[in-house]
């Protein structure tokens, strides 16, 4: 019998695929799984590749797999794509930028659709991570959807963030806010070939100044993806990064990672408790009651609570 939990601590890619399959498909036997597996977690590290459309965030993960691969590691790639607006799927576009590495038995490659999620991470990105955690890879790279400034989800799963932009394009620095400045441990400036690169980095070196007087400044690295360089920079810097953490650091990114995966947990289950609950008949008629004015949707959810606790 094929024991699925199993297969997956054995780093089995079809084991690894079905896993994901049934968190996506919020399956019920998904609980049990999770279980199994979640002792085996928390030893690889994850890094957050997010930036604006564009950026060339699939090609650069395309180099850093090639790099790593020949540094041993055994490497899990999280591509969340767009929605399809016809099947609700992913639209793989990053899979077919990273084909050349689908055939190698230590990379697993996975597209997961966004599905409506804002913050340029899918709903179920977290447990997705948590089962390439479980089959033994020792880098997951998780690259968001690319819709600006509000990927800084991202954070919440990665140790390490790098934020991709390309000089010249929109404003100076890409309309850069405080929210996705902050989360960058290593800025890379990709497409580095472009006249505008050097003006480029001096402004953002600039902002940087201006913005996190009393932060450790982020790395800033420049490459062309498309042709690999800069690349083995990148590394070497994500490396050098990970050497100098100590572990009182590391476990607090992995301990936010946990509190983000709870409170997720959490609000899935008291969600499919109200669904239990509250028929979608009584559910419209709070909302046509709210419409009106009738009531406030502060009471209705207290109201909703307290059934669900004399229910339990």
């Amino acid at each position: 019998m094929f024991d699925l939990a199993k297969e997956i601590i054995k780093g089995n890619p079809i084991a690894i695929a079905r896993g994901i399959s049934l968190v996506e498909n919020e399956s019920s036997k998904v609980q049990e799984v999770m279980k199994k597996i979640f002792p085996y977690t928390g030893r690889s590290i994850i890094v957050g590749i997010t930036g604006a459309p564009g950026s060339g965030k699939s090609t650069l993960a395309d180099k850093l797999i090639g790099l790593l691969k020949k540094e041993g590691k055994k490497i899990g790639i999280v591509a969340v794509d767009p929605s399809s607006p016809f099947s609700g799927g992913a639209i793989l576009g990053d899979r077919i930028r990273m084909m050349s590495h689908s055939t190698d038995p230590e990379i697993f490659i996975r597209s997961m659709a966004t599905r409506g999620h804002l913050g340029g991470l899918a709903k179920t990105s977290g447990e997705a991570i948590t089962i390439l955690e479980a089959a033994g890879k020792d880098f997951i790279l998780i690259e968001t959807v690319g819709v600006g400034q509000d990927e800084v989800e991202v954070v919440k799963l990665a140790d390490i963030v790098l934020v991709v932009l390309i000089p010249g394009v929109g404003d100076d620095i890409q309309a850069f806010k405080a929210g996705i400045m902050e989360i960058a441990d290593i800025f890379v400036i990709n497409k580095a070939d472009s006249p505008e690169t050097d003006k480029t980095e001096r402004q953002l070196k600039a902002m940087l100044d201006l913005g996190l007087k009393n932060k450790d400044r982020p790395s800033v690295v420049k490459t062309i993806a498309t042709e690999g360089k800069g690349a083995e920079s990148l590394v070497g810097e994500i490396n050098e990064i990970i050497s100098r953490r100590d572990q009182k650091f590391k476990a607090s990114r992995k301990k936010k990672m946990i509190s983000w995966l709870l409170k997720d947990i959490v609000s899935e289950k008291i969600y499919k408790a109200v669904a239990e609950n509250v028929k979608i008949s009584e559910f419209e008629g709070y909302i046509e009651r709210i419409y009106k004015r009738e009531i406030d949707p502060y009471t209705v959810a207290d109201e909703i609570i307290r059934r669900l606790k004399k229910a339990s």
